[in-house]
């Protein structure tokens, strides 16, 4: 992973501290740097959290969206339309490339819940996020909301089907 520059005022919560001690120090870094970003509220800089190839499983979509641009682009989003985002719990895989990162919010008056499960590669860049959220009511409301700011824009990040013979 190349150098990144300094991370703008943070301090980490004690949850995130004890996930670090789990996962290995690229991961921790674009841990510490994707949190850093949601508490600011500023993704601009997302993409270099991202390897070029990642992928992202949106709740809404059977065919995931692939590029390093396309997940930029639906992270920095939604972080618009979320409110009162927080994360609850963060959970390591035993190797520390897997974390799960427990969360709730807001879109409009709907309350929700959800999980990231995020995909590290060694060098700590993510290579796939997929989003899984709860209830029902939440999801069609960020759906919504999604749809309107990108709806004409995402699918050409679709990942192509293919089908064996």
């Amino acid at each position: 992973m190349t150098a990144m520059p300094a991370l703008p005022a943070f301090k980490a919560t004690a949850a995130q501290e004890a996930l670090l001690q789990h996962v290995p120090d690229a991961v921790g870094e674009t841990l510490l740097r994707w949190h850093a970003m949601i508490a600011t509220g500023d993704l601009g800089a997302v993409a270099e959290l991202l390897h070029d190839d990642a992928v992202f499983r949106s709740p809404m979509a059977h065919q995931p969206y692939q590029s390093a641009a396309a997940v930029a682009l639906i992270l920095s989003t939604v972080a618009g339309v979320f409110r009162d985002f927080k994360y609850e719990r963060e959970l390591a895989s035993p190797d520390g490339l897997d974390v799960v990162l427990e969360f709730r919010a807001r879109v409009g008056d709907r309350e929700l819940k959800g999980v990231d499960l995020i995909r590290f590669g060694v060098d700590g860049r993510i290579r796939e996020f997929e989003v899984m959220i709860r209830p029902l009511s939440g999801l069609e409301a960020l759906g919504r909301e999604m749809g309107a700011r990108l709806g004409a824009v995402l699918p050409r990040f679709k990942a192509p089907i293919t089908r064996e013979a």
